[in-house]
This record gives structure tokens, C-alpha cells and sequence, in this order.
């Protein structure tokens, strides 16, 4: 699923996210969502989230 719609993503959905330090290589981090952080219903970079590890980056993949 896309990263990019909100409606994609609960509390506790696993997910690929990208951390802001790791933008310019793409290295993905793998997590379950603790918070929401973004409000739009939809974000061109991605939804930011916080990951129940305290990671915080945007979601680039959503597991079903």
C-alpha cells in the first residue's frame, strides 16, 4: 500500500519508513506506528509517523 494516504496507515500498522538523515540514500527503517504525526489527508513524500521504537520519518511502504 502507498505511504502517501493517511486512510493507509493505523496505530500499530507495520511500515517502511524513511528517517530525515537517510533521505539521500533511501535507507528504509522497519517499525510499527505508534502516532500519526502528519494531519493532511495526503502527503506527495509520504505520511510522517512515530515508530513505537521513537524513530521519526515518513512512510514509503505499508504492510497489509
Amino acid at each position: 500500500m502507498e505511504g502517501q494516504i493517511r486512510s493507509n496507515i493505523t496505530v500499530g500498522s507495520e511500515v517502511d519508513i524513511v528517517q530525515k538523515h537517510h533521505q539521500r540514500t533511501g535507507e528504509l527503517t522497519t517499525g510499527f506506528v505508534e502516532r500519526l504525526l502528519t494531519k493532511a489527508p495526503k502527503h506527495t513524500h509520504g505520511i510522517k509517523v512515530l515508530l513505537e521504537t521513537g524513530e521519526v520519518g515518513r512512510v514509503k511502504k505499508v504492510y497489509s
